[in-house]
């Protein structure tokens, strides 16, 4: 595989303290939690009290040029801990969740070698399940010219379409979902087979510990995200990418780089746009608190304390 597997960071970052004896199991260790619910800063203290480097499992991180949008860990944040899995590929070539895993259980088992644990960090549900559960995926190849005559028939349509072809995959996937109501009609064509029939399980053999972040406050954290995104060059992030790949992109459809495009073509204004923004971010991040709860048991973190409390957690895990 050609993919990068780690965004080097341009210089190396200062050695960090070794924190005693490898554990004698290998540990997979999660933080995951809906967007905007202070995951970057705890998984930059938690890696540095493990001496990890971060594995991203956010599924629009995966692509270059999506930096702002995706609140991508920055320049600094990367100096500080290296990550591994962001920027795989440019935004118009789609990663499937077979791809990804080819990816990323490589990383993760190189990690688990040298370390003897590995830390994983998103809010992206299917593809974490895909990593500590061992989702099995169809391995269907993205088709370039289905997927444009999908973006032409217009998302509303093709989740309907979806909807009698593969009623199980349609409940599951968002109505807004353009990425995913694509790939679940690209399996569907190639195969003849719907995807939901087509997705077992394989659990890897090493024990995984989950810990979640879901405050109290994330209506507010979430506004204040949105208006920081805004201020920090979506737009200009946005106009960049549509002059690289073009604003029919699917995946310039996404949550703030919709609202950006409408800005540019003179749709929306700016406050609008950011109260729009603000609003579909909201709506996804109740998705992602139903999907955790559902498909995830993680050890919700609630104390004031939430590093030591992480922590203890981390060290019980090891045994």
């Amino acid at each position: 595989n050609d993919y990068p597997t780690m965004l080097s960071p341009g210089s190396s970052p200062p050695p960090r303290p070794t924190q005693g004896p490898l554990p004698t199991l290998p540990l997979v260790v999660v933080l995951l939690g809906p967007t905007a619910s202070g995951k970057t800063s705890l998984a930059l203290e938690l890696a540095e009290g493990l001496d990890l480097n971060v594995l991203n499992i956010d599924s629009r991180q995966l692509y270059i040029g999506m930096d702002i949008g995706t609140a991508k860990p920055t320049h600094a944040q990367q100096q500080r801990i290296p990550h591994q899995l962001l920027n795989l590929r440019t935004p118009d070539q789609p990663i499937t969740l077979q791809e990804f895993q080819t990816v990323a259980l490589p990383c993760v088992e190189q990690t688990l070698s040298n370390k003897g644990m590995a830390f994983l960090v998103g809010g992206s549900g299917l593809y974490l399940k895909a990593i500590t559960a061992g989702l099995r995926p169809p391995a269907v190849a993205p088709v370039p010219a289905l997927r444009q005559q999908l973006s032409t028939l217009g998302q509303t349509s093709c989740h309907s379409l979806l909807k009698m072809a593969d009623p199980r995959a349609a409940a599951r996937i968002s109505a807004a979902d353009a990425v995913r109501t694509q790939r679940a009609l690209e399996v569907l064509y190639a195969t003849g087979e719907p995807i939901s029939s087509q997705q077992g399980c394989s659990p890897p053999p090493w024990p995984v510990l989950e810990l979640g972040l879901d405050p109290p406050d994330l209506k507010q954290r979430i506004t204040q995200r949105t208006e920081s995104l805004y201020r920090d060059g979506l737009i200009e992030e946005t106009a960049l990418l549509c002059n690289l790949y073009g604003s029919d992109l699917p995946m310039l459809q996404t949550i703030g780089y919709g609202e950006a495009i409408q800005v540019m073509d003179g749709r929306l204004s700016r406050e609008e746009a950011i109260k729009q923004t603000t609003r579909r971010t909201q709506q996804f991040a109740k998705r992602q608190r139903t999907w955790f709860r559902r498909q995830h048991q993680p050890h919700w973190l609630n104390s004031a304390n939430q590093l030591k409390e992480a922590m203890t957690l981390i060290e019980a895990g090891l045994g």
